[in-house]
């Protein structure tokens, strides 16, 4: 594990996003929509930040290596929650596989969090809440990415 880990998101994306249409309401709804992203590195790689535009909104990413630690933090902040910047979610990567663990409250009810990241030339990203302290988990959320053209 390094700060280089992230290394395969850097450049411009197509974005296929499936995502249940009511996250907070654990809604058994899924909604399909295309997005695009650019992610590149800061801090000498220690970091990387992303940009992500779907219809009608935009989000955005920190991601920052701890090398005292060996982990990383990925915050989240969207035009959906003006002025809110989630809270971090912690973890690493194993190979080409990262997990990356938080606690937040969605809808009201507290929920623990899960990142799934697969790294390679069409990362996916998955995300999942917990209802039950990581017990069981709920998918809500998957990103297939492709190198836009």
């Amino acid at each position: 594990m390094s700060e280089n880990d992230f290394d395969f998101l850097h450049g411009r994306w197509h974005v296929a996003n499936r995502k249940i249409a009511d996250i907070p309401g654990r809604g058994t709804e899924w909604v399909e929509f295309d997005a695009t992203a650019e992610a590149r590195p800061l801090l000498g790689g220690a970091a990387i930040i992303d940009s992500f535009f779907a219809d009608g909104w935009e989000g955005m990413t920190l991601r920052q290596y701890d090398p005292a630690r060996d982990v990383w933090r990925i915050w989240w902040a969207s035009t959906r929650a003006p002025g809110q910047l989630d809270p971090p979610l912690e973890g690493r990567f194993n190979g080409e596989h990262g997990v990356f663990l938080g606690d937040d409250v969605v809808g009201g009810h507290p929920v623990r969090l899960r990142f799934d990241w697969t790294a390679g030339p069409e990362p996916v990203w998955q995300q999942a809440f917990s209802y039950d302290g990581g017990e069981t988990w709920e998918p809500n959320w998957i990103m297939r990415f492709t190198r836009a053209r």
